[in-house]
């Protein structure tokens, strides 16, 4: 038989990482389109997408804020454009949709839980700040929970259905992927369903191999062959737990939201650059990469034609 390609998503420029944090890091409208665009083009199907303030790189939900990038990036690429549901800790899942709805994407992420969601460790590292919102961002994040209760998801699911947008659901620990089976089961999504096991994140599942088989022999048991799957590890666990996932079957998700560095100690000089040695590594090892299309047959999506941008 003959082996499933492997999809690598790209997950740009998120909404946990600051300016200070890395000069790379996107957040204007332009160098989030040039930096999806050039990962596109370095072999990711997919382009998981949030917003910023184009003046101060403070994340945002405005839709005003998606669609100057969201055009320039259809036009130069054929990549899946996944458009993140989960772009606040504090708002709303009303608000926290809006983008989804408004430019129906083909891909839209799901969180399948509420949860600690915390990184602020990471403001210990930083003396000075580049915009005066980052420090107390960062350090009050150890006081948010991350909101997402099954009416929160019924809510998401049920609005966003008539624009047959592919949720990729993000499960962060195993009581998720019960979430996520109930959910199934009273009729919510329907299969083949995307998962996305989330490692690493502080509040979540820890990223390491042994979680990673449980979560795969968890959802085997609950899902049979009814879903895909596919990795994201936070930090240095990034690259390491994606060519394992690979090797099991499973698809890839790399980028600057989830690690600022390329290996332990040095910076990553751009999105393109992670997806670049995860699709060099995974090659070497003898598979090959979902081209746009194959991820859309893959994930049976609806196609680039019928988005809203």
């Amino acid at each position: 038989m003959a082996k499933q390609k492997t999809i690598i998503t790209c997950a740009v420029t998120g909404a946990i990482h600051t300016p200070t944090m890395s000069d790379a890091l996107p957040y204007t409208y332009d160098g989030i389109a040039t930096q999806a665009i050039e990962a596109a083009q370095a072999g990711a199907s997919i382009l998981h997408l949030h917003a910023r303030n184009n003046e101060t790189g403070a994340p945002s939900v405005d839709p005003d804020d998606f669609s100057p990038f969201l055009g320039r990036i259809k036009q130069a690429t054929d990549a899946v454009v996944n458009i993140s549901t989960g772009g606040s800790l504090t708002l709303s899942i009303q608000d926290r949709i809006k983008p989804a709805k408004t430019f129906s994407a083909e891909m839209c992420s799901m969180n399948m839980g509420s949860m600690n969601f915390s990184f602020h460790p990471l403001a210990k590292r930083y003396d000075t700040w580049k915009f005066d919102w980052e420090k107390d961002y960062v350090e009050g994040s150890d006081g948010n929970i991350f909101r997402n209760t099954f009416r929160d998801i019924r809510e998401a699911a049920t609005t966003l259905a008539p624009e047959r947008i592919k949720f990729e659901h993000e499960c962060y620990d195993v009581g998720h992927l019960y979430n996520l089976k109930f959910c199934m089961d009273t009729g919510l999504f329907k299969a083949p369903i995307f998962i996305q096991f989330v490692m690493g994140i502080l509040g979540g599942i820890g990223a390491d191999v042994d979680n990673l088989v449980f979560m795969k022999k968890t959802a085997d048991k609950l899902f049979g062959d009814d879903y895909r799957w596919s990795v994201l590890a936070a930090g240095a666990a990034q690259i390491p737990l994606a060519v394992t996932a690979s090797q099991m079957g499973g698809h890839v998700r790399v980028g600057l939201e989830d690690s600022l560095f390329i290996q332990r100690g040095e910076l990553a000089t751009s999105n393109a650059q992670q997806v670049a040695k995860i699709r060099r590594v995974i090659e070497d090892l003898g598979s090959e990469i979902a081209t746009p299309a194959e991820a859309r047959k893959i994930l049976d999506l609806k196609g680039g034609d019928d988005v809203g941008f």
